[in-house]
């Protein structure tokens, strides 16, 4: 089966999409790797960002959930080589209702994936990235119990930490209950300008707490960044050598060396 990596933050606005979508790109291109992006926001703004217009977006996630089309049938490609998404719609933000009285809706995805073993093996997927809603609703619980890792992009501001406090208890509670392999696999300061003091001092309060799972690497304001879903591109491939697509080449490198890292003490 493929690693699965959630990328999650309850908070709005903080680059979680734009860190999914740069990921999961970024993973493709480097390693020519097969990888699967699973748009889980009912916004759609993944599938946005690789280019899929939102007429395109029948045999969506949410169907697949339904059990109204197969993995398969709802698998769709991108205009970036190795990258593939299934794409999302705002139907999926009735899906919680729908399953109100579902005892296992939380395994959900979890199963689903796990039933389509043999399509996923087909396609030859070593990653599957998703994007996570930005809330702690049904949604994201159904992700983290699915998901291997997590990669939790933090915006260095001064209630970012506040909010990254009750997201780590939730995934606590998760493991307890839900998934005891979860874990975090690594968090992203985003939004960072270095001139800011304040920056530096969200910066340094999150790795004296958190340690060595926060990236070396740093995602800085950057217009190119905030451009490039317009044009349906992760920034990596919209402008290559602007400070975001960079600062995103650095991230995903030191994503690929902590799994390889991972790899060899597993061997």
């Amino acid at each position: 089966m493929p690693r699965i990596i959630s990328v999650i933050n309850q908070k709005g606005g903080v680059g979680k999409t734009t860190t999914a979508i740069n990921l999961a790109a970024g993973l493709a291109i480097k390693n020519w790797l097969n990888v699967l992006l699973i748009d889980l926001d009912p916004q759609g703004n993944a599938s946005t960002g690789v280019g899929i217009d939102p007429s395109q977006r029948d045999k969506s996630i949410y169907d697949l959930l339904i059990g109204k089309n197969s993995f398969s049938e709802s698998i769709k490609k991108t205009k970036i080589n190795n990258l593939k998404i299934i794409t999302a719609n705002p139907e999926l933000s009735g899906l919680e209702t729908e399953l109100a009285n579902d005892s296992q809706k939380a395994f959900l995805l979890k199963n689903l994936i796990g039933d389509s073993f043999q399509e996923i093996e087909k396609e030859n997927f070593s990653y599957i990235i998703i994007d996570c809603p930005p809330s702690l609703s049904l949604l994201t619980i159904m992700s983290l119990v699915a998901s291997n890792t997590l990669v939790v992009p933090l915006q260095a501001e001064f209630f970012a930490l506040e909010g990254l406090s009750q997201l780590v208890k939730t995934i606590e509670r998760i493991k307890i209950n839900l998934n005891k392999d979860l874990d975090i696999h690594g968090i992203l300061l985003t939004m960072f300008d270095k001139r800011n003091k304040l920056c530096g001092e969200v910066e340094k309060e999150a790795r004296n707490f958190f340690g060595q799972k926060v990236y070396n690497s740093n995602i800085p304001r950057n217009v190119r960044i905030s451009e490039a879903p317009s044009f349906g591109l992760p920034v990596i491939l919209y402008d290559k050598y602007c400070a975001g697509a960079l600062a995103y080449n650095e991230f995903v490198e030191e994503f690929i060396t902590r799994e390889t890292s991972k790899e060899k003490k597993v061997a």
